[in-house]
């Protein structure tokens, strides 16, 4: 009788194949499953020899091939195709077995799902997996969440397959239906985030520092060895310093200039809309993208629309560049705190517990946000479980004060030179608002009041209160 694999995985592109290889090589059984079949036995003939992997052609033949309770890892576009795959194993599967949704499902998707599989006695692991190909072959970060039970079965397959940071894995299990997808949601939106504010940083440091590229390759090189040490400002200094085949020019200089999206950050800034959670960093990175993406309109407004005169004094500032560094410090510390905090906000609201320095712990390693300072956001919660703002830790609120002059003489700069530093400044306005203990809403208010009667508190007393603006002008309570 043919042996039984310990876990099972339908869908082989690339992050489906290389998960599948890191189960492997950990020491796992694992039957494999493609809808081209094709492609599955080019897989088991090119990685068989890396473990136990076994070929199955249909999605009843991988659930044949599986242990019980079956464990099926499903590795397919978001959306549609995962609805269908599910459905298709529901009439293969038994009560008790599990479905681990390992893509990038919008977590309002992950919690239907929840609820149907539970109707036919299946449990659902939505599981967040970041770190791109690389990351799912030798260790990627994987946030999951759903049935505790089903975790507890899936507990340590997931965690070695998962990177190791001081010894500790970089997974932990997150909260019930959505929550596993909604953290990695989150996770893509500071990505996104932090994205931006690099490219506004590289955008001052060429044009308005007047550096090359090259020489913007090895600052980046240099602030990778100190706090601002992380995968994307590894990866900047890489493909800075990559030069062109064809052309002999900067590699950035021949990319189009129209960054592409696939939702995960407009999903976080719209579910922040409902929240009522000021994730500004986040949708100003998202904004940046639909702009980029009016290239045509772009290249018309370039000839017709004025800005400042060009600056021939834009030589060679090293008191700039220190600057940059510091305000790009500062807005990724307010892009994470946005981030956590519409993390708190979507616990309260959908009743997930989420243990936000196991949040930050997670993230140090394998995923694409990883960053030295999670330690720091780490610490801040150990200290201070029920922190409400990054930006009230002691460390946080120290480095901003040491930040903020630097900070501001950039976006300064910026505006001076016509340079669009929209991350950078909205970062700085949230921050300049959050510390105001009285800000201007009281206007909005009174201006509300006026045209819709929707009344106003006071500062001085108790209660709701409305002016009778279009007769005596009188306040009444409400």
């Amino acid at each position: 009788m043919t042996e039984h694999s310990q876990v099972g995985l339908t869908g082989l592109a690339v992050m489906g194949a290389n998960l599948a290889r890191n189960i492997a090589r950990r020491g796992y059984s694992i039957a494999v499953h493609n809808r081209t079949q094709e492609k599955m036995h080019d897989f088991v003939a090119e990685f068989g020899h890396e473990g136990t992997i076994t070929g199955a052609e249909t999605i009843a033949d991988l659930v044949a091939a599986l242990e019980r309770p079956r464990k099926v890892i499903v590795m397919v576009k978001a959306g549609g195709p995962v609805d269908a795959v599910i459905d298709e194993l529901v009439a293969h599967l038994d009560p008790g077995d599990i479905v681990i949704d390992a893509g990038n499902s919008l977590f309002t998707d992950t919690r239907r799902r929840a609820k149907a599989c539970a109707e036919h006695g299946l449990r659902l692991l939505g599981t967040g997996v970041s770190g791109g190909e690389e990351g799912a072959l030798n260790g990627p970060s994987i946030m999951p969440g759903g049935d505790p039970d089903a975790w507890e079965e899936m507990q340590d397959i997931l965690t070695s397959i998962a990177v190791d940071v001081d010894e500790t894995p970089c997974c932990v299990y997150v909260g019930t239906d959505g929550a596993g997808h909604y953290v990695k949601m989150v996770h893509n939106g500071i990505e996104y985030a932090d994205m931006q504010l690099i490219a506004e940083s590289y955008d001052v440091l060429r044009h308005g520092a007047g550096l090359t590229v090259p020489e913007i390759a090895d600052v980046f090189a240099g602030w990778n060895e100190g706090d601002l040490e992380s995968f994307l400002i590894e990866i900047t200094h890489t493909v800075l310093s990559k030069v062109d085949d064809a052309t002999g020019e900067p590699l950035v200089d021949v990319i189009l200039d129209q960054a592409a999206q696939k939702g995960t950050g407009r999903w976080t800034g719209q579910d922040a809309l409902e929240l009522g959670v000021p994730l500004t960093a986040i949708t100003e990175a998202v904004f940046s993208r639909s702009l980029s993406a009016l290239r045509d309109q772009r290249v018309q407004a370039a000839n017709l629309l004025s800005g400042p005169l060009p600056d021939s004094d834009a030589n060679l500032d090293a008191s700039l560049v220190d600057d940059v560094r510091s305000a790009l410090y500062a807005g990724k510390v307010v892009a994470y705190a946005q981030g956590f905090e519409q993390m708190a906000a979507a616990s309260r609201q959908y009743g997930w517990d989420l243990k936000l320095g196991d949040m930050a712990m997670i993230w140090r390693g394998g995923c694409i946000i990883r960053a030295r300072f999670l330690n720091r956001i780490t610490e801040a919660y150990a200290a201070d479980p029920g922190l409400v703002n990054l930006l009230l830790a002691p460390y946080f609120a120290d480095a901003m004060a040491d930040a903020q002059d630097a900070w501001r003489r950039v976006i300064g700069r910026a505006v001076e030179l016509g340079i669009p530093v929209p991350a950078l400044s909205s970062c700085l306005a949230y921050y300049d608002a959050y510390r105001r203990a009285r800000g201007p809403a009281a206007l909005i208010q009174g201006q509300r009041d006026f045209f819709g009667a929707h009344t106003y508190e006071r500062v001085d007393r108790d209660g709701h209160f409305h002016i009778r603006w279009s007769q005596d002008g009188s306040e009444v309570p409400v």
